[in-house]
């Protein structure tokens, strides 16, 4: 009994033993295979560390953009900075078009681009993307790079826009619409200021249309749409009268001279309401299709012409004429015209017009009836004879080197002067015009006595003054006509400087 319990005893231990053994092999062998697992999970972490700073160092000394970046939706992965601003500014070339187009109702316009010197600022767009991938640590970096080969961005360049010319387009957009508001306006015609009042009507929303066009030229979708005008409704402005006085009121100034240096200032007519500031007021409380507000002329005390002649001291040109003081109807004629010229003072720049001087010659002005050319014949005619005035006068003019304007001449050769030296005038249709060409103010002095016509013409000489010679030449004749030619030479100490032909002229035979 005892003998077997020990035997059994001893199996047990003896399977406990064999037990443990097995348990400690195969201990043995998961530490191994642990082992391996852990050698296998180090040597691919090394790998991918490896890889990554690789990675990270190739990424570092990479100088183009990564992949996935987009500019404008331009793709410019892997392109260098200058290459990928070639390719988004030939991708914005092909697809802007040089014309925005505009629309309101039947209305249409376009506005240049050119003129509102639009540009997308594509190296800022290109500058944020290079650095889309470099602004953090080395690590950060490298995961954005990853990132944006499953996610790419697209970076928006800003545009740039003349607002300034934008809003100076819109305006004149504004103004052209057919239904535009209608402002009020005024003129002034014959010593009247004539006011019209305006309408209510539509303009251009400047703030609305240029957030519209902007963003539409953003997108580029301007360039396959035509875009609608917005516009809003507008009423003109009240008339203000106190305004339009301030605006049209003008104080006559007195003319004056100064000797140094030298200067004659010119006078000017001022002109004011005919009215009260309140009866034009009232006027204008009446509905109508225009206000016509009276005006005066207000004078000056001295006049331009009231300036002495110790302001003109030298004698520039002069020329005289012969009349038969025998036709004292004709004599009264030249003396009333030579009358209104005499004292004219021409500023520089200024055109003289013998019309506008002497005004309409009318029987109550007292001129008298006197021969004149009239249909190819010799007749009686009122004011007759004038025309040596207008002669005398464009002879002085061209021996002072001044521009000649206008000038017709006669019918037939004048008595008075050979043939391409003459002038004509008819009011109302045939002027005699020139203008002073001079640096300085010059005074026209004239005369009609013991049968000469006398005119001067004085000023201030010039360092560069010229002599001036004039030859009139008849070139050919026929039957019927008579053909001259006209020189103006110039000459300085003697020396002949510029010839110029002044006039060619053909004549009736009487």
């Amino acid at each position: 009994m005892l003998l077997a319990e020990k035997e059994k005893k001893e199996q047990i231990n003896l399977n406990t033993n064999n037990y443990n053994n097995t348990n400690l092999i195969k201990t043995i062998k998961d530490l191994h295979i642990l082992k391996t697992y852990f050698i296998l999970i180090l040597i691919f972490l090394l790998i991918v560390l490896i890889a990554f700073i690789s990675f990270a160092i190739y990424n570092d000394r990479n100088n183009n953009l990564a992949k996935g970046l987009y500019v404008k939706g331009v793709d410019v992965s892997g392109l260098s900075y200058d290459d990928a601003k070639v390719k988004i500014e030939s991708y914005l070339n092909s697809n802007m078009k040089e014309n925005i187009m505009l629309k309101h109702n039947e209305y249409d316009t376009t506005i240049n681009i050119d003129q509102l010197e639009v540009k997308f600022d594509v190296e800022s767009a290109l500058n944020a993307a290079y650095q889309y991938t470099r602004n953090g640590n080395i690590l950060s970096n490298n995961f954005t790079i990853l990132k944006l080969m499953f996610s790419p961005i697209n970076i928006e360049p800003q545009i740039i826009i003349n607002e300034n010319n934008l809003n100076n387009a819109l305006e004149d957009i504004s103004s052209k619409l057919p239904d535009t508001v209608i402002e009020s306006s005024y003129y002034i015609e014959d010593n009247e200021l004539i006011i019209t009042p305006g309408k209510t009507g539509l303009v251009v929303n400047t703030d609305e249309m240029k957030k519209y066009i902007i963003n539409s030229m953003q997108d580029l979708s301007y360039s396959n749409n035509v875009l609608e005008i917005i516009t809003k409704t507008k009423a003109p402005q009240e008339i203000d009268i106190n305004k339009i006085h301030k605006e049209i009121y003008k104080k006559p100034i007195d003319a004056y001279y100064r000797e140094n240096p030298r200067t004659v200032s010119p006078s000017e007519n001022g002109v004011d309401f005919a009215i009260s500031i309140e009866e034009a007021n009232k006027l204008i409380q009446e509905k109508k299709e225009e206000y016509i507000i009276p005006l005066q002329t207000l004078y000056p005390n001295v006049t331009t012409n009231m300036i002495g002649m110790e302001a003109f001291p030298d004698l520039i040109s002069s020329f005289s004429t012969k009349y038969p003081t025998s036709n004292t109807n004709r004599t009264t004629n030249l003396r009333l015209a030579a009358n209104k010229i005499n004292g004219t003072v021409i500023m520089p720049g200024n055109t003289f017009s013998f019309n506008t001087i002497v005004g309409k010659r009318t029987i109550e002005a007292g001129y008298k009836d006197a021969a004149i050319y009239q249909d190819g014949k010799v007749v009686d005619g009122l004011a007759g004879g004038i025309c040596q005035i207008s002669t005398t006068l464009f002879n002085a003019a061209v021996y002072a080197n001044l521009e000649i304007v206008e000038r017709r001449n006669h019918q037939f050769v004048p008595s008075y002067v050979k043939a391409g030296r003459d002038a004509t005038v008819v009011y109302g249709s045939q002027d005699f015009k020139f203008k002073n060409t001079r640096n300085y103010p010059i005074k026209i002095v004239c005369s009609v006595s013991n049968g000469i016509a006398k005119f001067e013409i004085y000023g201030l000489r010039e360092s560069n003054e010229y002599q001036v010679e004039i030859t009139s030449n008849i070139t050919s004749r026929t039957s019927n006509y008579i053909y001259s030619k006209t020189y103006k030479t110039l000459k300085q100490n003697g020396q002949t400087i510029k010839t110029e032909v002044i006039c060619r002229d053909t004549y009736k035979v009487h």
